[in-house]
């Protein structure tokens, strides 16, 4: 049995950290309207939330060649980025969270589905920029479920894969987590349903991310009982 307490914590963005399902959505929708196209339901887009762009259209439109999918991928950006003027919040807790556990002395980290400038332009708005010692986007590396954006971190941090929780809302997450060998904890306010997320056996599931801290000693209690 490994050692616990976790040293690197990361997070995944949207739907864990921030409620921005609203705002993907209307953007993605947006998207598909600049180019004549019928949007998918509102459910089909919400389940693509999560992987990068040019797989989460590629997913909506799987009969469209590439220069379609480069068109609305820039529509999406324009609309996310200038246009779409949808609000997202962090959920409630998430900074005084951040804040306990880098006191702790857990390293912080983010892997998401969104690009660059999408991701920096958030952090700037909450403030948050500081609190992670490393962030990984999609439109830098692989999408997720691939595992590059978790190798990534952990060679930036030099800390194993089994000194890692990736904390996630999606079923990328949970699979991107097993393909890097790193136990995933998901959380149930996000995108897909809690039946979809225990299929991939994460260590807990949470209803709060507030829960958080509890769940870390819980889990490095039964790891000192298991001894």
């Amino acid at each position: 049995m490994k050692a616990l307490p976790y040293q690197l914590l990361i997070f995944d963005w949207d739907g864990t950290l921030m409620d921005s399902e609203a705002r993907i959505v209307d953007c993605l929708s947006a998207a598909c309207l600049d180019h004549g196209f019928t949007p998918p339901p509102n459910e089909q887009l919400k389940d693509v939330i999560g992987l990068g762009l040019r797989e989460a259209l590629k997913k909506l439109h799987p009969e469209e060649n590439e220069t379609v999918i480069e068109k609305l991928a820039d529509s999406y950006r324009q609309q996310y980025l200038e246009s779409n003027q949808t609000h997202s919040e962090l959920f409630p807790g998430v900074k005084e969270l951040l804040e306990v556990l880098e006191q702790q002395g857990y390293w912080l980290a983010i892997a998401t589905g969104k690009g660059r400038q999408g991701l920096d332009m958030v952090l700037q708005e909450t403030q948050l920029h500081s609190r992670f010692h490393i962030t990984r986007c999609a439109s830098e590396t692989c999408s997720k479920p691939h595992p590059q954006m978790l190798e990534e971190i952990l060679q930036f941090t030099g800390l194993e894969a089994h000194q890692a929780l990736m904390i996630g809302d999606t079923e990328y997450d949970m699979e991107m987590a097993k393909n890097a060998k790193i136990d995933a904890l998901a959380v149930s306010y996000g995108v897909h349903a809690v039946d979809r997320l225990l299929k991939h056996k994460p260590v807990d599931c949470l209803h709060d991310i507030r829960e958080l801290p509890d769940c870390l000693n819980k889990l490095n209690q039964e790891q000192n009982n298991d001894r």
